[in-house]
């Protein structure tokens, strides 16, 4: 993992002073790390069936697509209100600076259907916990939560206890 670590580019002070931006572009442009990453995502939920990848705008959507294809499962998008074109199912969160809200379809996922959550960062935890309620209303049962980076102060894990959560990457900066 300290390899993948390697490969991630802090930017400080963006997008405001005091924030270190975790840029994975250094990650994706690095064929070897990119797929290294896909696969140890794949191993780690090996033996569990999913039925659904669930990815988050906009970086999730990268390690989303790559492992969906990898394991054969569908995959569904979570995007900001406003952005999807049919009907959708909406859940608000709390930001540290207002609001905001994700929508998915209303058929994105069967009632039944074994989801895996994947997005690039966990922070606070505030949009996968808004995206978690969204499956759970939608009937989906969450097999896991995997995330490329974790940042450990912020503490966002908590709020997935009985959960199954993966980060190939947790870092101490943000």
């Amino acid at each position: 993992m300290a390899d993948l670590k390697s490969a991630i580019r802090n930017i400080p002070d963006f997008p405001k002073e005091g924030i270190i931006f975790k840029d994975i572009t250094t990650l994706l442009k690095d064929k070897e790390k990119f797929r290294q990453a896909v696969d140890l995502f794949a191993e780690k939920f090996k033996g569990k069936k999913i039925d659904v990848i669930v990815s988050v705008e906009a970086r999730g959507f990268i390690f989303g697509a790559a492992l969906a294809y990898k394991i054969g499962s569908a995959l569904a998008p979570v995007r900001k209100k406003g952005k999807l074109p049919f009907k959708t199912y909406s859940a608000t969160y709390e930001l540290e600076y207002g609001k905001d809200t994700l929508e998915i379809h209303q058929d994105a996922l069967k009632k039944g259907d074994n989801v895996l959550i994947v997005d690039d960062l966990l922070a606070t935890g505030g949009t996968c916990k808004a995206v978690t309620e969204l499956i759970e209303k939608m009937g989906g049962k969450i097999v896991g939560l995997a995330f490329l980076i974790e940042l450990l102060p912020l503490k966002g894990r908590e709020k997935f206890k009985g959960y199954d959560v993966v980060s190939l990457i947790q870092d101490e900066y943000c």
